[in-house]
């Protein structure tokens, strides 16, 4: 369904916020939708891409790191002249059950945990509300509550 005479992508470029928020809210919801399907596409195209250059340089690459003794990392290689960068990163995963034993056994030894790995204590904010307020209390001052981004839905009524 095209609106007539409402806001297209192309005039929102040249736009300022305070412009953008004078805008029919018919002509907001459009442009939403509009930058929601672009985004999809743009996902699906990079997928895509993404998918075609590691089918064209993913075993090169791996031989490459191979011949330097890694198994991730970036390599280098070259293609119809163009050099390509080809980065496995690493993705390195800790089984929390393991650390917590591993922690135990430094202190059973002497040794200060703190001196070989970090500790980051988390909190749900659905634990915290079901919390009693004598618990709450205890915790609340080293909590902090900063607003995130808002977003925003706009969905057009259909005509009555």
């Amino acid at each position: 369904m095209t609106i007539p005479n409402r806001t297209t992508l192309a005039t929102l470029r040249r736009m300022l916020p305070a412009q953008v928020a004078s805008l029919p809210a018919a002509d907001l919801a459009a442009l939403l939708d509009e930058v929601a399907k672009l985004k999809a596409d743009g996902k699906q195209l990079s997928d895509l891409l993404h998918e075609g250059l590691d089918r064209r340089f993913g075993e090169a690459a791996t031989a490459a790191r191979r011949a330097e003794g890694k198994d991730t990392g970036r390599v280098r290689l070259e293609a119809d002249g163009v050099e390509v960068v080809a980065d496995l990163p690493k993705r390195v995963e800790w089984n929390q059950a393991r650390l917590a034993e591993a922690v135990q056994t430094l202190r059973e030894w002497g040794e200060d945990p703190a001196d070989y790995v970090g500790t980051e204590l988390t909190v749900t904010e659905a634990r915290f509300a079901a919390w009693p307020p004598r618990i709450r209390a205890l915790f609340e001052p080293a909590r902090t509550l900063r607003p995130g981004r808002p977003t925003y839905a706009l969905t057009p009524k259909e005509p009555a």
